[in-house]
């Protein structure tokens, strides 16, 4: 009865040899140079602060969150692209008729200067 669970058990550790050697292996073979640079906290693209009041630039956040949206966009192309045979011509121009609505969302944000880094 164990013996039908030895698969799952084998695939759990091998799992995790391959999660946990590469760092291990980094960890030890790596360089270890700390410096005030290197141990300084650094978060969302600006410098850490001590207010939570302080008034920062969102312009970071606009591109992170413009970027997760075109990715997620993007990521329905790669099912489509396996199963255009059999979607045939109807499926081709259901996604010709999405990615032009993205190119127009793109245009529309790269005109308002949504893209621009300052």
């Amino acid at each position: 009865m164990l013996s039908n669970y030895f698969p799952v058990l084998l695939f759990i550790l091998v799992g995790l040899a391959v999660g946990f050697g590469p760092m291990l292996v980094g960890w030890i073979l790596g360089p270890h140079r700390p410096d005030a640079e290197k141990l300084s906290p650094f978060e969302c693209g600006f410098e850490a602060f001590e207010d939570a009041r302080m008034k920062f630039d969102v312009r970071y956040y606009l591109v992170a969150i413009l970027f997760i949206l075109f990715d997620l966009e993007i990521a329905f192309l790669f099912p489509w692209a396996v199963v255009l045979e059999e979607l045939g011509t109807f499926g081709f121009w259901a996604m010709v008729m999405f990615l032009a609505i993205l190119v127009v969302g793109f245009v529309y944000e790269w005109m308002k200067g949504a893209l621009e880094w300052e």
